[in-house]
């Protein structure tokens, strides 16, 4: 299951059934979980903790130092959940100790070729980043977001749930749950509705939302007297919910 010419160094640990490919480095402060697939010529360093059933592709560098020029040598971890795609070339870097020393990925995500993860950052679950998306320092994403190819979020930055990032999309201020998003800068271009149908979403919740978006982006109101009209129905859906406590607490504002 390991190579020979793999280079795990003492104090790595290795679950069940995982493969490990030649010429790939993993250094002694690396918890690797059951049934991972780790190509050839991979560089994982620590302190990282990756779950089970991950696959990681050729050239990925997974828990480097990050590129935060305060950074200086401080122990911070990268701790990535279960079942995760990483592909050739993509690059998750730890945290550092002016956030929580801590860069944390969920579980049944796909990161495309040349992908990048910068220190601090938060990535939910089911989440795609397609070729060459970047997020910056201390993004946040959440769960079943998309990122288009060669899209870059700037730091800080919080992209919500179920949002859709179109390629080339430069984001420079939140984006709400649901919201397709486009341009450079990012401008919002409608609901994600799509993919809401293809996650289950019931259309009464769809319908909910889009009047929700219509608040926010169509009438005209300033952001606390949207919010004031979708509270009044939110409280019994916990999916406009999201949307409208998203939109309270961005402490960078929303795109609009």
């Amino acid at each position: 299951m390991i190579h020979e010419q793999a280079i795990i160094e003492p104090g790595a640990v290795i679950g069940k059934n995982t493969k490990i490919g030649p010429w790939t480095y993993i250094s002694k402060d690396v918890v690797i979980g059951d049934n991972c697939e780790i190509s050839s010529h991979v560089v994982i360093n620590g302190p990282t903790k990756i779950g089970s059933g991950n696959r990681i592709f050729q050239f990925a560098s997974i828990g480097e130092d990050c590129q935060d020029l305060k950074y200086d040598g401080e122990p911070t971890e990268l701790i990535i959940g279960d079942n995760n795609t990483f592909r050739e070339n993509c690059t998750i870097h730890r945290g550092t100790i002016q956030d929580n020393s801590l860069t944390q990925i969920g579980s049944n995500n796909l990161f495309m070729a040349y992908t990048h993860v910068a220190h601090d950052c938060m990535v939910g679950s089911h989440c795609i980043l397609a070729n060459n998306a970047s997020i910056a320092g201390h993004v946040h994403v959440g769960d079943h977001a998309i990122l288009g190819g060669m899209s870059g979020v700037h730091q800080f930055c919080h992209i919500g749930a179920h949002s859709f990032i179109a390629a080339n999309a430069l984001i420079l201020k939140d984006v709400p749950p649901y919201v397709m998003a486009s341009g450079q800068p990012a401008k919002p271009f409608g609901l994600n509705s799509e993919g809401m149908k293809r996650r289950g979403f019931d259309k009464s919740v769809i319908l909910a939302v889009k009047r929700a978006y219509k608040e926010v982006y169509r009438k005209g109101l300033s952001v606390e007297d949207a919010l004031k009209e979708i509270n009044e129905v939110s409280a019994d859906l916990p999916e406009l919910q999201l949307f409208a406590d998203f939109i309270a607490n961005s402490s960078r504002g929303i795109i609009r």
